[in-house]
């Protein structure tokens, strides 16, 4: 039998399984349409402080255009190691335990394809960010998603993940505050999961990229608990609580053993992050904290007022404990979540994204992001208001 010519049949299968991101069908669709106001995309509004600009225009200035070390910049490295230690409670070694990477994205990437053999179980929470299902079957893993439930707030529990464990279970992948629910964890709900993680050898990646937008309570890492520290890559950088999505830098820390072997990948993949962008997220971490602080105060105020006017129009939501995500309910609509965000932007041009986007548990739920502008975020809840009376009615 003679092979097919299709051009397209030469795309490797498992790419080919690949399901195009939610997040972005909505984004394109948008593009062009200055009449829509957006909730859709998960980026900071506000443009990334000017000092940390200028440190990436200085760099530029001085002809910082070069390569740096496969591992990043020391100096930015030592940064992070004392960061990491201050405000999550690991010290890592910053010549051995640090991979400073092209964006959380990439280390993400880059941790699954150290650790994972094909066939392996990779157990994660949803509904979640859209490409960890993805970022799993491209390293020939096994996706098992947990449900994270409303009226658990979107924590996920210890029994749900021990539900999930086999003998082929290999990683479990957490993110807290979650995108896209805002559902976070305590410490004493992160210890039951550390203490399966032991017990069933199990090898932690804890994606921590909304951190520092934690609005209630104290955001604890999983890398922190007891025994745990041995047995994890902390993922985190600089998109969000910096507003520094364009910039692509993040870091992996984790044993030096793993982190050897992802730096044995991104070594000939990526080579190193963009050097100006280095020296601007050392800037931030020198001198980052009050820009930080002043725009987490003001997400809190957005999300105040758009939690409350979604469950105002009868548009069920949980108030988020961190990210900038509100996730209401629109499963008495009598719509699907594709349908209603997509009836939504055609009668009121206001953009959001399907909550099936995060995988099949955020079916009949909406993803709105309150990273926008106060004023546009009551016009839009103003739109949605009026759309959800004239569904209810039609």
């Amino acid at each position: 039998m003679s092979k097919s010519t299709s051009i397209e049949n030469q795309v490797a299968g498992h790419v080919r399984a690949l399901p195009p991101s939610g997040i972005r069908e909505f984004f394109e669709l948008v593009q062009g349409r200055p009449e829509v106001i957006s909730l859709g995309v998960g980026e900071p509004d506000f443009t990334t402080p000017w000092h940390i600009r200028e440190a990436a225009i200085f760099a530029l200035e001085r002809g910082k255009t070069s390569y740096t070390s496969n591992l990043g910049l020391l100096k930015l490295r030592e940064a992070i190691s004392h960061y990491v230690a201050q405000h999550f409670g690991p010290a890592y070694h910053p010549e051995q335990e640090i991979l400073v990477t092209v964006g959380v994205s990439e280390a993400l990437d880059l941790a699954l394809r150290a650790i994972i053999n094909p066939g392996d179980e990779v157990i994660y929470h949803e509904p979640c960010y859209v490409s960890y299902s993805p970022s799993i079957a491209l390293t020939h893993g096994v996706p098992v998603p947990v449900a994270c439930r409303a009226e658990e707030k979107f924590s996920v529990t210890a029994a749900a993940i021990e539900a999930a464990i086999t003998d082929n279970s290999r990683v479990l992948m957490l993110n807290f505050p979650t995108n896209p629910t805002g559902g976070t964890m305590t410490r004493p709900e992160l210890q039951a999961i550390a203490d399966l993680a032991v017990k069933h050898n199990l090898i932690v990646i804890t994606d921590e990229i909304y951190a520092e937008l934690t609005f209630e309570g104290e955001h604890t890492s999983i890398a922190d608990l007891p025994g745990l520290r041995e047995r994890t890559i902390f993922l985190h950088g600089f998109s969000k609580a910096y507003a520094m999505t364009g910039f692509r830098i993040g870091y992996a820390c984790g044993p030096a053993e793993l982190v050897s072997a992802m730096t044995r990948i991104h070594q000939y993949s990526m080579l190193c992050a963009s050097l100006p962008s280095q020296e601007a997220a050392l800037e931030a971490l020198r001198n980052g904290d009050a820009p930080m602080a002043e725009m987490r105060e003001a997400y809190r105020q957005r999300r105040n007022v758009m939690v409350s006017a979604l469950n105002a129009m009868g548009l069920e939501c949980h108030l988020p404990r961190g990210s900038f995500y509100a996730f209401p309910s629109v499963q008495h609509m009598g719509l699907d979540s594709k349908s209603f965000a997509s009836k939504l932007l055609e009668a009121e041009n206001v953009a959001a994204v399907p909550g099936n986007a995060f995988g099949e548990s955020g079916e009949g739920f909406l993803r709105c992001c309150f990273a926008a502008g106060l004023e546009q975020i009551e016009t839009a809840m103003e739109r949605m208001a009026r759309f959800v009376t004239n569904t209810k009615k039609g």
